[in-house]
């Protein structure tokens, strides 16, 4: 009887509704806004916060000049089957900042003044702006590579230091490869023009860290060539918990989770890639250890599961309460 009531009640309710809107008399007279939430979030890892912050959307256009090794029909199916624009492939830059109580520590800096890939990117300064972090307050900057998306945001458009009391650290193999004079004369000229801007004006600054290196307290990198050759990810850990900072281990979480081996064209060696991310995921999906790449959807944190021969990447929902 109850429940006769109750949607009695509803219907009665929907329609005195209608009868209103029909009738004219609501009217929706608040302007549109058109502002968005500001780009950072907030977790705990153990007592350390991380607050992820962006660099803004990066598009890379048609996939299937950059995803290649599988058929386009296959690429565009994955795409719309997960309700993704299947012409026009657009990545997130998720950096996050870590603070470990005495140190803070931000992993990747976006592209900085460099528009290769658009006017949406460069965000990150506005980004940690927003949440409330200062650049002077960084005490470590560290490049997962020497990527043009990644170490672009280490100098100004006058070439001066953005984080004045940050060390740089990044692997000597990226360093001296992505800094090479040699190169500017190759189709690598923008992405070498960019690092040498960014890396050369903090030479002195410069941490080189090594492969299993816990090269500061709770943060360990673990080597996995092929985007790049000097292309690391990071093990983060506080008070027992953990997760891994991917860097660009995997550009896309359908794409290159479920078909794994297949190709992406800013790799240096697309098949020595394709080993590391196999090699990796399957480490991380077998112990669990939670994930946040650069360029998964927004805020690209979650877990990556086996899903055949492939995986499947478990997005973490948002807490709002720190």
């Amino acid at each position: 009887m109850t429940s006769d009531v109750s949607r009695r009640s509803l219907l009665a309710l929907g329609a005195g509704l209608g009868a209103t809107l029909i009738g004219g008399q609501a009217h929706a007279k608040a302007p549109k806004l058109g502002t968005q939430s500001p780009y950072f979030h907030r977790f705990m890892l153990g007592s350390a916060e991380v607050t992820v912050v962006s660099d803004g959307p990066l598009p890379l256009g048609d996939p299937s000049g950059t995803f290649v090794g599988v058929p386009k029909d296959e690429v565009k199916k994955m795409l719309t089957d997960n309700f993704l624009d299947a012409s026009n492939v657009i990545l997130e830059q998720n950096a996050p900042i870590v603070n470990m109580g005495d140190r803070l520590v931000l992993f990747d800096t976006g592209m900085g003044t460099s528009k290769l890939f658009g006017p949406t990117t460069g965000r990150l300064r506005k980004s940690m702006a927003e949440a409330g972090i200062k650049p002077g307050d960084i005490d470590a900057v560290v490049c997962s590579h020497a990527h043009i998306d990644h170490i672009g945001g280490i100098v100004d458009e006058n070439d001066k230091p953005l984080f004045p009391n940050a060390q740089v650290y990044i692997s000597e193999e990226d360093f001296k490869f992505w800094t090479d004079e040699a190169k500017l004369g190759s189709p690598l000229k923008d992405f070498v023009v960019h690092a040498r801007k960014n890396l050369l004006p903090v030479r002195d600054r410069l941490v080189f860290y090594k492969d299993g290196q816990e090269f500061l307290p709770g943060i360990t990198a673990m080597h996995a060539p092929g985007h790049t050759f000097g292309h690391h990810i990071f093990m983060i850990q506080s008070d027992g918990k953990s997760f891994a900072f991917l860097g660009d281990l995997t550009h896309h979480q359908v794409l290159l989770l479920e078909k794994p081996r297949m190709e992406f064209s800013y790799d240096s060696d697309p098949k020595m890639a394709a080993n590391s991310r196999v090699k990796m995921l399957d480490m991380l999906a077998a112990n669990k250890i939670a994930v946040m790449s650069y360029h998964f959807a927004w805020p690209g944190y979650g877990h990556v599961v086996k899903n055949g021969e492939g995986f499947r990447y478990i997005a973490e929902p948002m807490v709002m309460n720190l």
